[in-house]
């Protein structure tokens, strides 16, 4: 046991640590074992609390808050001042962890815009909690991630949306050519605080830990100036809150698992695959059953369907049908990019056009790094060829008048007359970014050497 003296700043200094969303506890590649039931002892159980405040454990929170960036809370203290900050305080805290004392702030409520339209409520805590948060999720999850399910993906060491997306193909190409699309209605502002601590409590005896963590749900919210209380739900934002979802949903992981049913389940997405309709229509009404009264969440009855995989969407991704299902963007996500990509090469932005495709390249390069792992090259082609012309309008729009524009195809070597007719042609800027005269005087060679990446082909 680590005894609770104050640190020195020389101490508090935090060296550097590996990025990422959570620490791996298995070599790159590797699945997690089956889920366990049982936990460790509660003689081992009851020192959690000193092993977060271990030096270890909390330079790595403090690396990977500071990595995640994020805007201040309701103090207003920002990730950068953080460091400093735990060098004065850091023995107050220490000690308020250790006696149980500690008492979070109320997080900051934050509205961003859903995809689908709508708006998503985050909760942001001060850049303090946040950080004792991580050091907590890092000693809770190394215990409890090997003991959930195989089927579940989300906000876990070594797992990825891609592999969820993986199985899900792997369930459709052996016959599940149904599938039961569940969505939870506001899954983390619904979360029930007396279940989930129930929960928790069956895994750790640290009376420190467990009063720390309802503080945590029951922070309050700060909401233009007023505060509430929360009562239910954990606020998404903080680093605990995914690991505490993924510790209520196991319940449903581990009934899903006794009823023998294919399923894949990402955070609060979850996809059950079945071989007809008829069993879909059942599974959907005894899970939501199940949901409702044993986990007191609701299912949103709306987003929620029995349908075939190829005319749903999971995780940014569909399923083309056949023998050999494959993986294709969907419409939905499709559109999105296409909008994004609409805003940034607007006419009014005012910027050159190296400064356009350079914030361009950033925003493709992170989309690809996703969609890639789709199995349709035809339709990453089509983008790249819809990106060029796009960029095509907006310098034909920049070169406004028809001199300019003679002018300027002139000088990229594109032959007199064709110049001529294309500088004179009363079309609009999009046809115009089709024409061959256009294609000639920028080539996707251009695009390249100004460091426009393909789609399709290998990211720049």
């Amino acid at each position: 046991m680590d005894e609770p003296r104050p640190k020195t700043q020389k101490e508090l200094a935090f060296a550097p640590l590996t990025t990422g969303e959570a620490r791996p506890d298995k070599a790159e590649g590797t699945e997690p074992s089956a889920a366990k039931d049982d936990t460790e002892s509660p003689a081992n159980r009851a020192l959690l609390m000193e092993e977060v405040c271990k030096r270890e454990n909390l330079r790595e929170a403090l690396h990977r808050v500071r990595s995640n960036k994020g805007s201040p809370g309701v103090d207003g203290m920002t990730v950068d001042a953080l460091a400093e900050h735990l060098k004065s305080h850091w023995p107050i805290l220490r000690t308020q962890l250790l006696e149980g004392t500690y008492q979070p702030k109320s997080v900051k409520r934050v509205e961003i815009p859903k995809p689908d339209g709508g708006t998503r409520k985050l909760g942001v805590p001060t850049v303090q909690d946040r950080f004792v948060q991580q050091a907590l999720m890092q000693v809770l999850q190394k215990r409890w991630d090997q003991t959930f399910s195989e089927h579940s993906y989300g906000f876990r060491p070594n797992r990825s949306a891609h592999q969820a997306v993986a199985r899900a193909q792997q369930y459709i190409a052996e016959g599940c050519e149904w599938v039961v699309d569940l969505d939870l209605e506001k899954f983390f502002d619904r979360v029930n605080h007396d279940i989930l601590m129930g929960r928790v409590a069956k895994r750790i005896s640290d009376k420190r830990m467990l009063k720390l963590i309802r503080a945590f749900l029951n922070a309050g919210v700060m909401d233009n100036g007023l505060e509430s209380p929360t009562e239910e739900g954990t606020p998404q934002g903080g680093p605990l809150s995914p690991l505490l979802s993924n510790l209520l949903l196991d319940e449903l992981d581990r009934e899903l698992e006794n009823r023998g049913l294919r399923f894949v389940r990402y955070a609060d997405d979850c996809n059950i695959y079945v071989r007809s309709e008829r069993a879909g229509q059942r599974v959907m009404e005894s899970v939501t059953r199940f949901i409702t009264r044993r986990l007191k969440l609701k299912v949103n009855q709306s987003k929620s369907a029995v349908a075939q995989p190829g005319t749903r969407k999971f995780l940014g991704f569909s399923f083309t049908s056949g023998r050999e299902p494959k993986r294709r963007i969907a419409p939905k996500a499709l559109d999105r990019l296409k909008d994004r990509i609409r805003e940034m090469t607007r006419r009014n932005r005012g910027i050159s056009l190296e400064e356009m495709v350079e914030d361009l390249s950033r925003y493709l390069r992170g989309w690809k790094a996703y969609f890639g792992y789709c199995q349709t090259p035809s339709v990453l082609g089509h983008l790249d060829e819809w990106i060029r012309r796009r960029l095509r309008m907006v310098i034909w729009k920049q070169w406004k008048r028809g001199t300019t524009r003679y002018r300027e195809l002139r000088k990229r070597g594109v032959p007199e007359l064709c110049a001529g007719v294309t500088a004179g042609a009363c079309h609009g800027p999009w046809r115009i970014a089709g024409s061959p005269a256009m294609a000639q005087a920028y080539r996707n060679t251009a695009f390249t050497l100004l460091g426009l990446p393909s789609l399709r082909g290998t990211t720049a």
